[in-house]
């Protein structure tokens, strides 16, 4: 894979980089046909240090001779498991005494993941080579294919090989040109049993006994890992104590392959009647369980088609008391459809199979049974109720116009109900996109679908019995336009009246900048939800509850939004109540617990294929950095919310990312670089940020503003400021806007304007808006030489700073307190006695506790979501702050202070 690095091959540079520092082991393990051949090949060719040495089968003797070698080496095993016994016993003495001198020398050896693990290297670290990314897949199709390849037909073979490379080369020589091109049509399955038997070559065992068939047919039936083992044994009719296969393995009453690749192939290359007799077995075994499995197996158990069972199957998947899950429920309505003769009632129940595909969060799933469920001869509100799922996708993943045309269409297609959910929804695009205009348009109580200029983002499918709605609120994640009259708002009105309505009344008088219209029907959206346990209508809460400035309900549901989630395995929804957590407790002054909940939000997004959402997350992580001081990690979230936002158009996660960039500069001690960033955004015109966000940035222009000597740039903005704060939708806004006047003000003044901004600080939680209202005072103080009052106030400034975790803001205070002629006093961690751990920031310091605690490079960057390339940046800067010259001596820093009682 040549001008391009693969993740496999980061990966690989990574592991080498951290065992070469001090030598060490490594077992190499995936299912069969995952590159560990090739992993071996990538290792040889980026190992600089010294010499490589290929090992054979048994060659005990090699190795040992291998080790005389002077200074850094790197040995390679490929298939150690196919050793002797005697032999493999040898290799793993010389892995113990490698790992144990700490000597310069690498160790890799492979293993196959579909067998039982040898024993004697059973101890031995390993790594777990994952599936190809799809950019990587997509990379390696343009590399090896022979012809032209059709985006579609590309994302079909990814989807079907399931990141394993050696599946999807097989994949490539299977089809002609023409289907490559999309010309004709592929197989389906994509992956057969020829494609499959081709990839597991003499893998496969005899299964004379039926039980790999049988284990394979449960778990493709659940597309779960495991099955229930005491089921698969009756309907084998093997004994409980019978001995598995080596393919298989048992746990806590589950079977399961120890290769998914191997379960697919057994399944596909067994014969149809094979298969079905398998099924049959299942569903026999299960008489007199309820729910969906029995049906589903008794589906599988025959051919098409078969409307009685379409029925049966279909009507328990919709049944709303059974405990399935979105993916279970998804499965049994596509079997139900294969099975369904008549075309109206088969398009409903794609429809329905792809709701639940997306409520799974597999919505290249979903799309693909949309585009079954679309055609001229579905009904009306079925080819609706598609296009409402299609926008759906798009928003969670999209560009918002594209999710526009297919709500807007929804609209016109859906009986009045549905498409005010429609128009409801396309109010939420032109939010997301950052129009105003259309998102009024939306909202007009007289809005005549065909003549909106938006689209509709927000979800929701006619609810059949038993299904999950999707969608929410609009993303009023952050705040709203800033208002022009002052608003009052009625305490705890009753939750009754209707969401939907209520919604869109409160966010169009937002928009209008009538908070007293807003505050009541709001309100309602947020007691209604915090009363259930949808998390739809908990995350329209959340969102309503951010437009009012109230951050402990939105805290509240945000969680129970998140709770519901989990609960119902909507896999959909869960990075979306992340992400108003996160958003919440940002408002809140609490960016610790913002960045926690959107490291969280940024996986679970990924997962779910929602880079949307995954850009807001982004931008969280970029404002959370920009507090912390951490420049590198603020760039790197930022550009991430911009290359989704601009790729989208995202103008909220845009006007977020800038903010955190900004905010950088100004804690970095560059105002002129600051001001520069937000003006453009702050300041009317085309230019100016998302209407919902620009107003949050004000405090930080007019402080780079009046800190770059430019003043007069911020006057008129802080009178809009004014005007947002009175409205209380911003629990930070009054004090911000004490301390943004103070900034302006002359000097006889400024002094009371900064001593109100502190008292209304006491009214707030969270230490770094009052720091940073104490660094200005002090800095102000100090030019005017009353030294002691800035000693005073410095030293709280940075105080606070340390308490929330902002280091390179705390030393701005320090600096003030040096030039002012005192020396700051002794951080508490110093003071205390805390240990060298003390003197990383926040994000070194969670580095080097994950290193510490054995992850690699590659498995810190998944935790933390961020890059390798930043995980071994901070690594360096660990070492070299510590003076450390090996992982081995940072775990025995980290394990010594956390012995004393450091202060980590």
């Amino acid at each position: 894979m040549t001008g391009h690095t693969t993740a496999r091959q980061r990966l690989t540079a990574e592991l080498l980089d951290a065992l070469r520092t001090d030598g060490g082991v490594r077992v190499v393990t995936g299912e069969p046909g995952c590159g560990r051949t090739t992993f071996l090949d990538h290792a040889a060719r980026l190992f600089h240090g010294g010499p490589v040495r290929h090992v054979r089968a048994g060659g005990v003797r090699e190795l040992e001779e291998a080790l005389r070698t002077a200074g850094p080496l790197l040995v390679c095993v490929d298939d150690a498991d196919l050793w002797d016994a005697p032999s493999r016993a040898a290799l793993a003495r010389t892995a113990g005494r490698i790992r144990e001198t700490a000597v310069r020398t690498t160790l890799l050896l492979t293993v196959a993941n579909h067998r039982p693990p040898p024993p004697e290297l059973a101890d031995l670290p390993v790594l777990r080579l994952g599936p190809l990314t799809p950019g990587d897949a997509a990379l390696l199709i343009r590399e090896r294919a022979d012809s032209a390849v059709d985006p579609a037909v590309r994302e079909e073979l990814i989807s079907a090989a399931e990141g394993n490379p050696a599946l999807l080369l097989a994949l490539l020589r299977s089809l002609s040109p023409d289907q490559l091109g999309g010309r004709r049509a592929l197989p389906q399955p994509p992956a057969g049993g020829e494609v499959l038997a081709d990839v597991a070559g003499d893998r496969l065992p005899d299964d004379s006994g039926g039980l790999l068939l049988t284990t394979a047919a449960a778990v493709r039936a659940t597309g779960e890992e495991e099955a229930d083992a005491a089921l698969v044994l009756r309907a084998a009719h093997a004994a409980a104590n019978a001995p598995l296969p080596d393919l298989l393995t048992r746990s806590e009453g589950r079977l399961r392959f120890r290769s998914a690749l191997m379960a697919r192939a057994v399944y596909a290359t067994a014969s149809s009647e094979d298969r079905r007799a398998a099924h049959l077995a299942l569903a026999e075994a299960a008489t007199g369980q309820k729910g969906i499995l029995p049906l589903l197996h008794r589906a599988w158990a025959v051919s098409a088609p078969a409307p009685t069972v379409a029925a049966s199957l279909a009507a328990a998947a919709a049944d709303p008391s059974s405990p399935a899950p979105p993916a279970l429920r998804r499965r049994a309505l596509t079997r139900a459809a294969d099975l369904t003769p008549d075309e109206a009632e088969r398009a409903r129940r794609h429809l329905a199979a792809a709701e639940q595909a997306l409520l799974a969060g597999h919505a290249a799933d979903a799309l693909r049974l949309l585009d079954r469920a679309r055609g001229r001869s579905a009904p009306a509100a079925v080819r609706g109720g598609a296009e409402l799922l299609r926008g759906a996708v798009l928003l969670a993943d999209g560009p918002v116009e594209d999710a526009r045309e297919s709500f807007l269409l929804a609209a016109d297609l859906l009986p009045p109900p549905a498409a005010a959910r429609a128009t409801l929804g396309a109010a939420d695009a032109a939010w997301s996109a950052g129009d105003p205009t259309a998102c009024l348009s939306a909202l007009a109580p007289t809005h005549t679908p065909r003549t909106l200029p938006l689209a509709e983002a927000c979800v929701r499918v006619p609810k059949q019995p038993g299904s999950q709605r999707l969608g929410g609120p609009p993303a009023a994640r952050v705040g709203a336009t800033a208002p022009r009259t002052a608003c009052t708002q009625p305490t705890n009105p009753p939750p009754d009246g209707d969401p939907s309505r209520d919604h869109r009344d409160g966010m169009r008088a937002v928009l209008l900048a009538r908070f007293d219209l807003a505050a009541t029907p709001l309100r309602r959206v947020v007691e209604n939800g915090l009363h259930g346990t949808d998390p739809d209508r908990l995350l329209r809460s959340a969102a309503a509850a951010l437009m009012l400035g109230d951050v402990t309900s939105a805290r509240r549901a945000g969680a129970r939004a998140l709770a519901a989630a989990r609960t119902s395995g909507s896999a959909a929804l869960e990075p979306r109540a992340l992400e108003y957590l996160a958003y919440a407790e940002l408002r809140a002054g609490r960016h610790q617990l913002a960045r926690t909940h959107a490291e969280e939000g940024l996986r679970a997004a990924e997962r779910a294929g929602q880079r949307n959402t995954a850009a807001h997350h982004h931008a969280v992580l970029a404002l959370a950095a920009s507090i912390e001081g951490e420049a590198d990690l603020v760039a790197e979230h930022a550009e991430e919310a911009l290359r989704t936002a601009r790729r989208h158009g995202l103008a909220q996660a845009a006007t977020l990312a800038h903010w955190a960039a900004a905010r950088a500069d100004l804690g970095a001690g560059r105002p002129r670089e600051a001001a520069q960033r937000l003006g453009p955004l702050v300041r009317p015109g085309a230019r100016r940020g998302h209407f919902a966000v620009w107003m949050l940035a004000v405090p930080c222009f007019v402080e780079a503003a009046a800190s770059a000597g430019r003043p007069q740039h911020a006057a008129a903005l802080v009178e809009d400021f004014a005007l947002w704060a009175a409205c209380g939708a911003d629990p930070q806004a009054a004090s911000q806007l004490l301390r943004c006047r103070a900034l302006l003000a002359g000097p006889d003044t400024a002094d009371e304007l900064y001593l109100s901004a502190l008292d209304r600080h006491d009214d707030t939680v969270g230490d770094f808006e009052r720091a940073r209202t104490e660094l200005l005072y002090g800095k102000w103080l100090r030019r005017r030489r009353r030294l002691r009052e800035a000693r005073t106030r410095l030293e709280e400034a940075r105080l606070g700073f340390e308490r929330c975790g902002a280091p390179l803001w705390a030393q701005q205070a320090a600096a003030e307190l040096r030039a002012g002629g005192a020396a700051p006093n002794p951080a508490p961690a110093a003071s205390s006695g805390a240990g060298d751990l003390a003197r990383l920031t926040p994000q070194q310091l969670r580095i080097a506790r994950y290193v510490a605690a054995g992850a690699t490079n590659r498995e810190v960057a998944l935790s933390l979501s961020v890059s390798t390339r930043t995980v071994d940046y901070h690594l360096r800067n660990v070492f070299a702050t510590l003076g450390l010259r090996s992982r081995v001596e940072l775990v025995r820093l980290v394990e010594q202070e956390e012995k004393t009682g450091a202060r980590l």
